[in-house]
């Protein structure tokens, strides 16, 4: 384990603080997580689960000092799918925090192994093809009720490739991730 559930928890709290600050037009900075892991911060509208936002860095680029705070408002001001979150809106969506493993390349002698590698529930992917990149974390393919082979595709989809592109394992590679997940029961609970 990563996170532990204490330290999720103010993860989570961190991300909405973050946006809340935002509104206020006040500084925001976390500190005592110096680790660097990749991290997405997802927004849903709540009682609807409906997605919000979700933005992210897959790769351990950032300590979790700095990454949480920039995807929090990424996934509230940047994601292109939804408008900018309103100041009104942040009683109406709840944070969820995934910490990330680092993406390791899936390594197959035939594209049918993939089928093998990939344990949905547990995996999340990223397809790349050295031009596009798409990533869905694991949560989506249980959502969704996923095969390996589905979440493959819609990775694929993602990434703006045709569906099938992970079958070419010359020119598009594949990498699994796994996640903890931290999340509000409803807005502003942890």
């Amino acid at each position: 384990m990563l996170i532990s559930d204490k330290d999720g928890k103010k993860l989570v709290k961190a991300a909405r603080d973050c946006v809340a600050s935002h509104f206020e037009n006040k500084s925001f900075k976390l500190v005592g997580f110096p680790d660097k892991l990749g991290v997405f911060v997802t927004l849903h509208s709540y009682p609807s689960n409906d997605l919000r936002g979700c933005i992210g860095f897959p790769d351990p680029v950032f300590s979790l000092n700095e990454g949480l705070p920039r995807a929090a408002l990424a996934a509230a001001f940047q994601d292109p799918r939804f408008p900018p979150l309103k100041k009104e809106e942040l009683v109406k969506v709840v944070f969820e925090v995934s910490v990330l493993t680092k993406p390791e390349l899936v390594k197959v002698k035939s594209c049918d192994d993939y089928l093998d590698e990939i344990r949905v529930g547990e995996d999340g992917l990223i397809v790349d093809n050295g031009v596009s990149r798409g990533l869905l974390l694991p949560v989506v393919a249980v959502d969704y009720g996923w095969n390996a082979e589905e979440f493959l595709n819609h990775t694929c989809l993602k990434a703006f490739l045709p569906e099938d592109s992970w079958q070419d394992t010359k020119d598009c590679k594949v990498y699994k991730f796994q996640a903890q997940v931290f999340s509000e029961s409803k807005p502003g609970v942890v």
